[in-house]
């Protein structure tokens, strides 16, 4: 098994989780997260330019069997692309054990 984890842009989380729902991924982890990639980032807020450390971002986790994962990768890096400097990060990570703590089912049982 294996874990994908992919920070995105804010205005591209619904897109990323209606392209996962089609390719029937039922179950991801969304966490608020706030990062900086090297670029600058200026927001508008009431007129004012500010410069902001840090970006906000939206963290997915997902937990994929191994002949799923370049699959899943795939359509979270289309559907997050926007072309623009920032669009974001993807890795993946292996996963030794998962076990589903309601029904104590283990390994790619607890991933489904």
């Amino acid at each position: 098994m294996k874990l994908v984890t992919a920070i995105i842009r804010p205005a591209v989380f619904d897109t990323v989780k209606h392209a996962l729902a089609m390719f029937d991924v039922q179950g991801l982890t969304v966490t608020e997260a706030y990062g900086s990639g090297g670029q600058p980032t200026i927001q508008i807020y009431r007129g004012q330019e500010w410069l902001l450390d840090l970006a906000p971002r939206i963290k997915i986790e997902v937990l994929v069997t191994d002949p799923d994962v370049h699959d899943v990768a795939h359509v979270i890096s289309r559907a997050a692309a926007t072309g623009r400097a920032g669009d974001g990060m993807l890795w993946v990570t292996e996963v030794l054990l998962a076990v589903r703590i309601r029904t104590g089912e283990r390994g790619a049982d607890a991933a489904s």
